[in-house]
């Protein structure tokens, strides 16, 4: 069977040692704290009142959405639409990954991601049939193009980047994405850019899109998400902008599993694109203090644990110098000190132990407290 070989989403098993740990702090889930612009509330009732809205609409998206979308991938991306171009709505980033690998793999094919690596993308590659092929960024979390390039083979079909990243908060140079959007046009491989986490960088970090590279056009599918700037993770809105050859059969896939997109999500995504990056912008500096708070919390631990910088989303990804297993840490940490992180092992780091920490879910005072039973458990624990 091959959902077999598909991992278990680890959110909701930490979840479930949460509720029967009552008052446990999660630094866990990786969502933002506040909500949508108060404009969504107003073009949702509108919404409502057009008796249209209740019916299926385009599989690809409303065209206020998509015209929305037009304006911003030009002025946040430096990727202008066109012929060549083509711009799909999905129910959050990660259906349009699943688009993406479904359209562009058969079964058996490979495709490369940077370990530690998002589990959903993992487990999407899977369950499309697939083959994930993990290869090892560098100790600072960075890209290695020589290690990806080496990865490829005649069964690859993709090179799979995240910038800012879920779980390092690594934010992957120019340089680098360069190096890896031109090794895919030499081999004839699509660059599947996941940038759901694009307006979250910190301390003059710039976040970059291969899709605006030159030549990057015909090979380079670029992927975002209003959950995290927007506070939209329950409305489920994303897209995906691509080469026009593979519209057909990204919209055979959407169609099959979802018909269109939630027409309400859709026209209250439309609202908050009009308010635009300057309604998310507040908040992230708000973040930058809190990630301030949290590094120089963790690095009263010294030598027990290492966290390469992270500048970009909300997440550390710890190294914990200990031959513990990580899943046991994490239990130990709720049962014990009430405070909730992540295993490693579900981003593939197999080979230490590594913790995820977030801190976009809750405001600073909480999180602030649950940094402090974090950095007091790790003291009693290793």
């Amino acid at each position: 069977m091959r959902m077999t070989r598909v991992q278990s989403p680890i959110i909701p098993v930490v979840g479930e040692l949460i509720r029967a740990h009552p008052g446990t702090i999660s630094l866990g889930q990786g969502v933002v704290h506040y909500g949508p612009p108060p404009e969504v509330a107003q073009a949702v009732q509108a919404c409502i009142g057009a008796p249209d809205n209740h019916k299926y609409q385009l599989v690809q998206g409303v065209p206020e959405l998509l015209d929305a979308i037009e304006v911003k991938l030009a002025a946040d991306n430096g990727i202008r639409t066109g012929d060549d171009l083509s711009v799909v709505v999905t129910a959050g980033a990660n259906m349009a990954f699943m688009n993406a690998v479904l359209a562009i793999t058969d079964p058996g094919d490979e495709v490369i991601i940077q370990s530690p690596y998002y589990f959903n993308h993992d487990m999407a590659i899977t369950i499309a049939g697939a083959k994930p092929v993990p290869v090892a960024t560098n100790a600072r979390y960075q890209l290695d193009p020589h290690a990806i390039e080496a990865a490829i083979n005649q069964r690859t079909r993709a090179v799979v980047t995240v910038s800012p990243n879920n779980p390092t908060g690594a934010v992957y140079d120019e340089r680098s994405l360069h190096d890896v959007n031109r090794l895919c046009k030499a081999h004839g491989l699509y660059h599947i850019s996941d940038e759901a986490y694009e307006y979250f960088t910190y301390g003059g970090v710039r976040h970059t899109s291969p899709g605006s590279f030159a030549d990057a056009r015909g090979h380079t599918i670029s992927l975002f998400s209003l959950s995290k700037a927007f506070g939209f993770a329950g409305w489920r809105i994303g897209y995906m902008v691509m080469p026009a050859s593979l519209e057909t059969a990204v919209k055979k896939i959407q169609d099959t599993i979802l018909i269109c997109p939630p027409v309400v999500s859709q026209h209250a995504a439309a609202a908050a694109m009009a308010v635009g990056r300057t309604y998310c912008e507040p908040f992230i500096n708000d973040l930058a203090d809190v990630r301030g708070l949290v590094l120089d919390e963790l690095a009263t631990l010294g030598d027990k644990v290492e966290v390469p910088q992270p500048d970009g989303a909300f997440y550390a990804l710890l190294r914990v110098d200990t031959t513990l297993d990580d899943m046991a840490i994490v239990e130990r940490l709720v049962r014990e000190h009430g405070v909730a992180v992540i295993p490693g092992q579900t981003f593939g780091t197999h080979d230490s132990c590594c913790l995820r920490v977030a801190y976009g879910a809750l405001q600073r005072e909480t999180v602030a407290e649950g940094i402090g039973r974090l950095v007091r458990g790790l003291r009693a624990i290793l």
